[in-house]
């Protein structure tokens, strides 16, 4: 019998007794199962047989009954990665790890995002893991000062490099000698002595090329190769190859060797030169995070015993009363309790006009103040900010993975071991058939092979590419979840935008009021007064504005989708639409014609009916926003179809669609039924974009392809959206479908040039037409080329 083990999940939406009570006879049902839920800690303790179930088997019953086991997410920081293959060995090795649910280890970054089920698997065990396969990994610590980390890295490969540089220049000059042609320059005979090209050659081969050595090591040793292996290879057989000549010179000094520590201290700096540019074009990708970063306030004035003091931004607490003085920086997120002024809050919604604030106001860490001074109340500090929401959006889709990038993945997983055959065999055909016994001619063509193959421009094609896109999405206020949703964005053809808050401001306010009994608003006004809907909110403004006397409310209901009914002074009050009257059974049809003018007009009509009878009607019209019309005519030059959906009767819903030249309406449609809409556009082959404020159209957004989602700056790490829009302006969406086409064909051409580069670049090698420095230099081009066209996605324009 196998020993049993123990586990303990964090199981979600446990909401009673019954619930845990469930979960825990299910499990108990399991072979070799026994469980015990506790409904307070929200957990499961779990015995279990391995040799009968798997915590993968008891993790399934668990959500197909409903419920979810929590998972954690870290940011791992990877050393000694060096290409594709390593990224992709790491990958591998993390998602065979039992409670590691993805892992996603991105090359560009030299970064692990890994998701994991807490009580089957650690950190501790991940890092454990990345150490076993030969790399090193560390958490990523958000307060360390990553530009300051980056600078001291990139000045020791400068200090590494001008070494390799000063060793290699004389033994570059010695290649005259392997020239075809007389060039006619000097050739000092101590530079053509084999010894001390080998004292050059020797601190450049293991103290520059030391590095190669230790990866090519750590990859075999797990059974697998990489660009280190090739580049070990290929320096190795020039630097012993040649260190056999020079013995031979050894009491033979007629003996004309050939040397190749050129070669091999040339193919070292070149390789370290291409490293250098690709980790200085590496570093321009993530600006955006910088940039963002940069916004932060550094410090905050805080009131605390009636006293005010500066204090770190890292110190404000939940709660802190701050003084915000103009010219300053609002530090954290946070509600107005005293003064008023207006706030700068184009760096977090892209909206360059101040918004004015007051009592009761809420504000954006970031901001900026510019004329009164504001008093506020800390609500939201350090991680839980709209900026750093922002920053995390950004860093996680900036080291997640594309669909696209899955084929460089295989790729790059074979690669390494097709290119050493290649070597191998091309060795063979030039040492027995095209040039019989020469050794040092089969030896250079098979360097040239080892050496100009690049794993590492098909390994950045995707990433880099992914973190320009994404990155320059947020500096427009457009936040792509993640690598797949930034692809997934380019194939969009039809999108579907909400009226409410979307097409509109969301602000609606009331624009006619007939009253055909006496006290109708006080009754409207205070039935609505229980109401949270936008166009409850407006009628209640309203009566504020007109000294409305409040009435205590007896009974209070919402009819969703319909309106609202109450009690008041005994009196039955119903509010709605037309198909809530006719249900009740309310006569309408003599004023049909009013309601219909003012439907025509855009307005939003409210029916009001006081014990049985029709006692008023309320209009209600919301502005358009000043860029609907504008991005839904971009939409359709860009060839996609734009549909609108909203709960308003037909007349308002096309009045509306006329102003912004929307052609395809779906109105009177319940917030439930906007996914099915979403469905129905979905089986005549659209790919669909849904476009809402993230609420109501919650079941919506997960249903279309891609869903978008208005962020209010405040919040913009809305759950259910794929792409978030901060600040509402619509000319977000043709510019994320834009960016993501560019995005896409940036990918495409670089996808494209590793693959042609390595096609032709190898049987060139294998056919002898290459000398290995050259094969070095090309493959170093190789790998900044790709870095460097992902950065023209900084100048494109959406």
């Amino acid at each position: 019998m196998s020993e049993q083990r123990t586990v303990t999940l964090k199981v979600t939406g446990m909401t009673c007794a019954a619930c845990s009570n469930r979960i825990e006879k299910v499990l108990n049902k399991m072979d070799g199962v026994e469980a015990n839920v506790n409904l307070a800690m929200e957990k499961a303790t779990i015995k279990y047989d391995p040799s009968k179930q798997s915590v993968a088997d008891i993790r399934a019953k668990i959500e197909n009954l409903g419920y979810g086991v929590a998972t954690e997410k870290v940011t791992l920081d990877i050393e000694g990665m060096t290409c594709a293959a390593c990224a992709s060995r790491i990958e591998k090795g993390l998602n065979r790890m039992e409670g590691v649910t993805s892992a996603a280890v991105n090359l560009a970054t030299n970064s692990a995002v890994v998701e994991f089920t807490e009580g089957i698997a650690s950190v501790e065990d991940i890092l454990e893991k990345i150490k076993k396969l030969g790399y090193k990994g560390q958490i990523r610590n958000e307060e360390q000062d990553d530009a300051g980390r980056k600078e001291e890295r990139l000045k020791r490969k400068q200090r590494q490099l001008a070494i390799s540089i000063i060793l290699s220049l004389p033994l570059l000059y010695t290649m005259i000698a392997h020239m075809p042609f007389h060039i006619g320059l000097p050739m000092p005979k101590l530079l053509m002595n084999p010894w001390f090209q080998f004292l050059l050659a020797t601190p450049v081969q293991f103290y520059i090329g030391g590095p190669f050595y230790v990866g090519a090591y750590r990859a075999l040793r797990n059974k697998s190769a990489n660009m280190d292996v090739l580049i070990a290879l290929g320096t190795s057989a020039a630097y012993f190859y040649s260190l056999y000549e020079a013995f031979r010179t050894i009491g033979n000094h007629e003996y004309m060797p050939r040397l190749y520590f050129e070669t091999s201290a040339v193919l070292i700096t070149l390789v370290v030169v291409g490293k250098y540019f690709e980790d200085l074009a590496k570093g321009r990708t993530t600006e955006a995070i910088s940039k963002l970063l940069s916004l932060q306030a550094k410090e905050a004035t805080v009131i605390r015993n009636g006293e005010e003091r500066k204090v770190p931004l890292e110190e404000v607490v939940i709660g802190d009363t701050i003084l915000v003085k103009p010219g300053e920086k609002i530090p954290v997120d946070g509600t107005v309790i005293a003064g008023a002024s207006s706030v700068d809050e184009s760096m977090i919604t892209g909206e360059s006009i101040p918004v004015d604030k007051k009592e009761g106001d809420y504000v954006i860490g970031a901001t900026m103040n510019t004329n009164g001074v504001l008093t506020i109340r800390a609500e939201k500090v350090g991680k839980d900010t709209a900026l750093a929401n922002i920053i995390k959006i950004v860093e996680e889709a900036q080291g997640s993975k594309a669909p696209i990038q899955r084929m460089a993945d295989t790729i790059s997983g074979i690669f390494v071991s097709i290119v050493v055959g290649i070597a191998v065999v091309a060795f063979i055909i030039w040492y027995f058939f095209v040039a019989p016994g020469d050794l040092a001619k089969a030896l250079e063509v098979a360097i040239a092979v080892l050496v100009i193959a690049c794993p590492c421009a098909l390994g950045l094609a995707t990433p880099t590419s992914i973190m320009v896109g994404t990155g320059k999405g947020a500096e427009h206020g457009i936040l792509f979840k993640g690598g797949e949703y930034l692809e997934g964005t380019h194939k969009i053809n039809a999108v579907l935008l909400d009226k409410t808050g979307t097409v509109t401001k969301g602000k609606p306010e009331v624009t006619d009021v007939l009253q055909f009994q006496e006290n109708m608003l006080d009754y409207a006004v205070s039935a609505e007064s229980a109401s949270e809907h936008p166009l409850a909110q407006a009628i209640v403004e309203y009566g504020k504005k007109q000294a409305i006397s409040m009435k205590p409310l007896e009974h209070f209901s919402a009819i969703t989708g319909h309106g609202i009914e109450a009690v008041i002074d005994g009196k039955s009050i119903l509010i709605g639409t037309r198909k809530l009257m006719k249900e009740r059974s309310v006569a309408i049809s003599v004023h049909e014609d009013k309601m219909v003018e003012l439907e025509k007009q855009g307005k939003t009509v409210m029916l009001i009916a006081i014990d049985g009878q029709l006692a008023g009607i309320i209009a209600v019209a919301d502005t358009v926003k000043e860029s609907s019309k504008e991005a839904i005519q971009t939409l359709k030059q860009m060839g996609i179809d734009v549909y609108m959906v909203t709960g308003d009767n037909k007349r308002t819903a096309e009045a509306i669609a006329k102003q912004v030249g929307i052609d395809h309406v779906y109105a009177e449609v319940l917030p439930e039924d906007k996914a099915n809409i979403v469905e129905e556009l979905q089986k005549q082959g659209k790919r669909v974009a849904m476009v809402g404020d993230g609420i109501n159209d919650a079941p919506a957004l997960a249903k279309a392809d891609i869903g978008m989602a208005i962020g209010t700056g405040a919040d913009v790490a809305i759950e259910t959206a794929d792409v978030t829009l901060v600040g509402g302006d619509l000319m977000h969406i043709p510019q994320a479908i834009e960016l993501s086409r560019q995005t896409m064909r940036n990918i495409r051409q670089n996808l494209f040039w590793a693959l042609f580069y390595n096609s032709v670049g190898i049987p060139v090698a294998a056919a002898g037409l290459l000398q290995p420095w050259i094969a070095g230099a090309a493959m170093a081009f190789s790998s900044v080329s790709v870095v460097t066209n992902a950065l023209r996605l900084k100048r494109v324009k959406i």
